[in-house]
């Protein structure tokens, strides 16, 4: 028997094993006296993240249309002005 072929009560014993793997994107069948009787898959696709848990361009470009419309105000890059301070001059010392 295929790991991802389940008998319902073995399924039902170890469920938490089936949707663990139904989620990391393996579908599980579920037969009944033999039959292939349903299928269980993940209800969302996932995409697996780093291992350092650095999020990816997609990922923030995903997560960052939520806030679209919202009307929040991102401040402008601002440019330093540096002026020279005479009192700091070392160059006469």
């Amino acid at each position: 028997m295929a790991t991802n072929t389940w008998k319902l009560q073995d399924a039902k014993a170890q469920f938490s094993e089936v949707v663990r793997l139904a989620r990391a994107g393996k579908p599980q069948l579920v037969t009944v006296h033999g039959e292939p009787a349903v299928t269980i898959t993940a209800a969302k696709k996932t995409r697996p993240r780093s291992a350092a848990g650095v999020m990816t361009t997609a990922d923030f470009i995903e997560q960052s249309k939520k806030y679209r419309g919202l009307g929040l105000k991102i401040p402008p890059r601002t440019k330093m002005k540096l002026r020279f301070d005479p009192a700091f001059d070392e160059s006469d010392s």
